[in-house]
């Protein structure tokens, strides 16, 4: 008998579908919008394999009525699923490692670049027909070389900030639960050190219940006035009533975010800052990246599906 997959939402390529087909009857949700949690439980259940997003909610009441054999999670994130009950009802999960590291740290180092340059400002500037004339004093940003990184999570998307850094004679700092081994390109510092001497601080943890909010009113007072945040990895990490303050009342100089607590909803009083930078959580969406995050979710089907251990397990002990 032939497995059955589903895939909860549109995927990105689609050829993707094509290439498991062969193997497996597939399910496609073709839509953007997904499935909702009633017709999710519905339509997963009796699956072998569910192909998943990160706006794809798995809480231990959704997995105990749907019980496939794996999770395909086609994303590096996995705080949307609960991972100790899956594991408790033999449930394998599986994500997409390393797939969008380059690319999300081209975008944080992106924000990082048009929040000191004011780039989206002038952006802005001159489609509202504000230019009339130069002056010496026009867009006066901050430089980025030669300044102070701080880099808080130094996993692989950290790493990939730092090599960016290098290229812009930066030093770098960083925070991680400890010191990263044979890292002689950037200093391990106590969190307070860090918040006290970055120039730019880039968060690249992931979400848990350790670092929700992790960074809030006290952190974002400790930094210095001139101080740029940049938030490329979950929402709910930064408190964002208290950024919205903390650029309104002039406690740091700017932010530039891509991710959110409650996607795709901002906080209005973040919104209405002139000097954050956001973007709709674009950091893995190059053409590239979607098309590692592909074949990587494929590479993890079609190994369970031939009875190889799928290579991106994130519950290694359920594969006896």
């Amino acid at each position: 008998m032939r497995p059955s997959i589903l895939i909860t939402k549109r995927l990105v390529p689609e050829s993707l579908v094509d290439s498991l087909t062969a193997q497996a009857d597939v399910d496609y949700e073709r839509t953007d919008d997904g499935l909702t949690p009633d017709r999710l439980i519905a339509r997963a259940r009796g699956k072998d394999v569910l192909i998943t997003q990160v706006t794809d909610r798995f809480s231990r009441p959704m997995l105990e009525a749907i019980a496939p054999k794996l999770i395909a999670q086609l994303a590096v994130g996995y705080d949307n699923i609960d991972l100790s009950a899956a594991t408790e009802r033999g449930i394998m999960i599986s994500n997409t490692p390393g797939a969008v590291t380059e690319s999300t740290a081209d975008l944080a180092f992106g924000l990082m670049l048009a929040t000191a340059r004011r780039i989206a400002e002038g952006h802005r500037y001159i489609h509202q027909g504000q230019w009339k004339r130069w002056t010496l004093d026009l867009m006066l940003g901050t430089d980025v070389h030669g300044r102070t990184l701080g880099i808080l999570g130094m996993g692989q998307i950290g790493l990939a900030m730092a090599r960016r850094a290098a290229g812009f004679g930066m030093r770098v700092i960083y925070n991680n639960r400890k010191p990263a081994a044979n890292l002689t390109t950037a200093e391990w510092v106590s969190k307070e050190q860090l918040l006290r001497e970055a120039d730019f601080l880039s968060i690249h943890v992931p979400l848990n219940a350790e670092t929700r909010h992790m960074i809030g009113e006290a952190e974002l007072r400790a930094m210095k006035p001139e101080a740029i945040l940049i938030n490329a990895s979950r929402g709910p990490v930064v408190d964002e009533p208290a950024l919205a303050r903390a650029l309104q009342e002039n406690w740091i100089a700017g932010a530039g975010i891509d991710v959110f607590e409650s996607e795709p909803q901002i906080h209005p009083a973040l919104l209405a800052c002139p000097t954050a930078v956001l973007t709709p959580h674009i950091g893995g969406a190059s053409v590239q990246a979607r098309e590692k995050m592909a074949a990587i979710v494929r590479d993890n089907v079609i190994a369970y599906i031939e009875g190889r251990r799928p290579p991106n397990l994130l519950n290694p002990q359920l594969w006896v």
